[in-house]
Order: structure tokens, then sequence, then C-alpha cells
């Protein structure tokens, strides 16, 4: 039997390895998912608000992120 990760721990890795390798380390310095390279930077939407809400990534104002 094969096991699979869900697919949120997924997602919120990918979103971390992205932030991390464009350098999104500040407000300043923050990407859209899309410029960081997220696959599919509008779905599972509900996935990122909970990054936020857990502090795992921080919002930057108009769909910009950083760590």
């Amino acid at each position: 039997m094969a096991f699979f990760a869900p697919i949120p721990l997924i997602r919120k890795n990918h979103i971390i390895a992205r932030l991390q390798e464009t350098g999104a380390f500040s407000a300043e310095t923050s990407k859209t998912l899309a410029e960081a390279g997220v696959i599919n930077p509008n779905g599972f939407k509900r996935i990122t608000e909970r990054l936020v809400k857990t502090g795992a990534i921080k919002r930057a104002g108009e769909g910009r992120y950083y760590l």
C-alpha cells in the first residue's frame, strides 16, 4: 500500500520552498505566489490563508507574501 502525503502539507512545503528560493524574506522583497513560481497560485486559497493565520508566511498586501 502506498502512502500519500496530505495535500495541505505538500502545498505548505511548496509555497515555503518557492518563497525561500525567490528571496521573499521581508515585506520589501515579498512576492505574489505566481511570481514565486507556485503551481496553481490561485488554487487552495484556504491552505494559503491557514499559513498566514498560523504565521508560517506573512502577507504584505496586494496578494504578496514573505517568510
